[in-house]
């Protein structure tokens, strides 16, 4: 028997709920594995009910920070409670002196970006740019303490060896087919709506909350270049966020997006649909023509390998994460470029219908089970090696 434990305190949103919703049925369903999971008091009701699943008494503060300092103090002795052998680390931040083999789950290109650190001195946000340096420095010094490292994708493995001069195991993330698209209840009515009243039009559809590193400028940006070279057509972009304060996680300021929208006049082209839950995706991406991306800095991208389970067809910045994980099943364009993204997405509109086998079975080469596989035996090896966390 295994036992393990897993430190989810820091899975608020995005990848890292994706990656807690899917890893748990997957160890819960191995009767040689225990684990201790750690999470969120809002998401503990979420977590429970899991077989060879225990959750610890975990009640971190508010805020990163805060949080950082919690795990480092109180995190040792419950897992010394607990009784397991190997941490697993998964929210980008290590413990400096593990009691147990430590390994590390590192998922933020934000620390080794510098296309992110210019863009948030172009929008005068000097505080997170400060705020991501430090927890960068921290991040860093993580991977320095883990006893091992494991990062989503190849392209971010080098990324994080070029960075610490330290050996990074690349696992890619999964998915899960048949949980994916197991809801058959359909979409809520009014998003309903909003799909029915674009029926003739091209819908794209980009799946994220807001924020700054997904670069919805350059995206917003190409929607007017669109709409001119597609004479009797109409466009309608539709997002899983809204671009006003408040109404996304994270310190993001959508207001200069929001601004574009109005000073580009795409106002009725922009469908802002917020957030729309996991189990319902499936009938979002089907309901689209093309999955698009413009992101200028990713990990892994989760989406990308649902829209091509969807059967859609994809564009995506050119970024080495993009190219790892879709292959020959999206085409590419600069990552800055709104004119080179609107040619992407107008030569897909207007060729031939996409392979949806092509992509089917791209998707398919992603597997939770074999994530968790791969991630038990870098345990297993720590454990039977009786690694000792380095000082």
């Amino acid at each position: 028997m295994t036992h393990l434990f897993l430190n989810g305190l820091g899975a608020s949103a995005g990848a890292g709920l994706t990656y807690l919703y899917n890893v748990l049925p997957q160890l819960s369903a191995l009767p040689t594995v225990r684990t201790t999971l750690a999470v969120q008091p809002d998401l503990r009701s979420e977590c429970s009910g899991f077989p060879n699943i225990i959750l610890a008494d975990a009640s971190p503060p508010s805020g990163a920070a805060r949080r950082f300092w919690f795990e480092q103090r109180d995190l040792p002795a419950l897992i010394r409670k607990s009784g397991a052998e190997v941490l697993i680390s998964a929210g980008n931040f290590a413990l400096r002196s593990s009691p147990v083999p430590q390994i590390l789950l590192s998922g933020n290109s934000l620390y080794t970006s510098q296309d992110f650190y210019r863009d948030l001195r172009s929008r005068g946000e000097y505080r997170m740019w400060a705020d991501t340096r430090i927890k960068g420095f921290l991040a860093r010094g993580s991977l320095l303490w883990a006893d091992r490292t494991v990062a989503p994708s190849r392209a971010f493995a080098d990324d994080l060896r070029r960075w610490t001069g330290k050996e990074v195991l690349a696992i890619h993330h999964g998915f899960d087919r048949e949980l994916f698209f197991a809801d058959r209840s359909g979409l809520p009515e009014p998003i309903r709506q909003k799909l029915d009243a674009a029926k003739s039009c091209l819908k794209l559809l980009f799946v994220s909350h807001y924020n700054y590193y997904r670069n919805f400028e350059t995206l917003l940006r190409a929607i007017p270049l669109l709409r001119q070279s597609l004479p009797g057509r109409n466009v309608r972009l539709f997002l899983t966020c809204e671009l006003r304060s408040g109404a996304n996680p994270g310190a993001y300021s959508p207001d200069r997006a929001a601004a574009l929208v109005q000073q580009l006049k795409i106002r009725e082209e922009v469908v802002e649909l917020g957030g729309v839950p996991y189990r319902l995706l499936h009938h979002l991406y089907r309901a689209c023509d093309v999955y698009v991306t413009p992101a200028y800095t990713e990990t892994f991208a989760h989406p990308l390998v649902e829209a091509m389970a969807s059967g859609l067809p994809i564009a995506a910045s050119e970024l080495p994460v993009h190219r790892e994980v879709c292959g020959d099943a999206a085409q590419y364009f600069p990552r800055f470029s709104p004119e080179k993204l609107a040619e992407t997405v107008l030569a897909i509109a207007t060729s031939p219908a996409a392979n949806p086998i092509i992509a089917a079975e791209r998707s398919a080469d992603f597997s939770w089970r074999d994530h968790v596989q791969q991630l038990l035996e870098v345990a297993n090896s720590l454990r039977s090696r009786g690694a000792i966390p380095q000082p």
